[in-house]
């Protein structure tokens, strides 16, 4: 079995006192069952961000920030330090996190250490020895389903009372014991106070639970919990006792336009970044040129009389000559 670095290196020190199997490889980790402290334990090493395959990390990390002003400021600029910066803090992010969310009555693995860009913590099972099923391999009863789509919402309303939102939930990230549920996979949650996309990826979240909870309950896919609870939060009354509906009819009010038009900006930057990553420099360059030309026309149609004037100016003032100033 081949193992990545940074695990062999925790084994030779004996930090990790054996490595049993993998238990297994996704978008962002590798996961491996251990035998850490003398129990069983998971040990999650994270991939290096050209081996990553998770998308729109952008979206994720809006607003993160770090206590080091000078690293905050090169992960701004994204210098080659900056960069560095960045991946050691998506590495820490999911430690992080769960510390945060541990004294909560949130249904999440407990984290025990954290050392050189590998997570320990709590190895979920079914029964001894034998990891837990995922939601996404459970069937259940109408009545079932009911019940347990109920239960998770309210964990998401306890994360979001945390100011939390997972970011990445669905049937395929909750391990189910015979307790309950566990909710896993944390490294790109989100910080609802720095994150304006937060509302976005909660909706997205609970939606994904009353997608699958409905496969076995059709009248669940209706529900709409995600933009309920959020209402509530904004207005300052949820709790992590709030009784849900699943209904939500917001009151029309007018389009803050400007809003929606730096939401979508934003959008569209963000989009331009992530074609730009798959281009060569000289093709970022050419495109940034354009961009630039576009804004220039974008600018002179908002203000034809101001472009006017200025043509009108220079007619005035005639060509310039080299010998203008002798000749005077």
């Amino acid at each position: 079995m081949r193992l990545p670095d940074a695990l062999s290196s925790l084994v030779s020190d004996g930090i990790i006192e054996e490595v049993i199997r993998p238990l297994q490889s996704g978008k962002e980790a590798q996961v491996f069952i251990v035998r850490f402290d003398s129990s069983l334990c998971v040990a999650k090493v994270y991939k290096k961000s050209n081996n990553r395959s998770f998308k729109n990390r952008a979206a994720y990390t809006e607003g993160r920030k770090v206590r080091n002003s000078r690293k905050q400021r090169a992960m701004e600029r994204k210098s080659s330090f900056g960069r560095d910066a960045i991946e050691n803090e998506w590495y820490q992010s999911e430690y992080q996190m769960l510390r945060r969310l541990s004294g909560t009555e949130l249904r999440i693995p407990t984290c025990y250490s954290f050392i050189d860009n590998v997570l320990i913590m709590e190895f979920i099972q079914k029964s001894p020895g034998e990891p837990a099923p995922r939601l996404a391999d459970i069937s259940f009863s109408s009545e079932e389903a009911e019940k347990m789509l109920l239960f998770l919402i309210r964990q998401v309303v306890i994360m979001l009372c945390e100011g939390v939102v997972h970011g990445d939930l669905s049937d395929f990230n909750i391990l189910m014991t015979d307790e309950g549920p566990v909710i896993i996979d944390f490294p790109q949650a989100i910080d609802t106070a720095h994150n304006r996309n937060a509302r976005r990826f909660l909706i997205r979240d609970v939606r994904n639970l009353t997608s699958f909870m409905g496969r076995f309950a059709p009248h669940l896919r209706k529900r709409k919990y995600g933009e309920e609870m959020w209402a509530l939060y904004e207005q300052g009354t949820l709790t992590p006792n709030t009784q849900l509906t699943g209904r939500y009819n917001p009151k029309k009010k007018e389009v803050d336009e400007d809003a929606l038009i730096r939401e979508i900006q934003a959008a569209a930057k963000e989009a331009a970044m992530q074609r730009e990553q798959h281009m060569s420099k000289y093709a970022r360059k050419i495109q940034r040129a354009r961009e630039v030309a576009e804004a220039i026309e974008e600018e002179q149609k908002k203000n034809p009389k101001r472009n006017r004037r200025r043509r009108n100016n220079k007619r005035k003032k005639g060509p310039k000559t080299k010998n203008s100033t002798n000749e005077t």
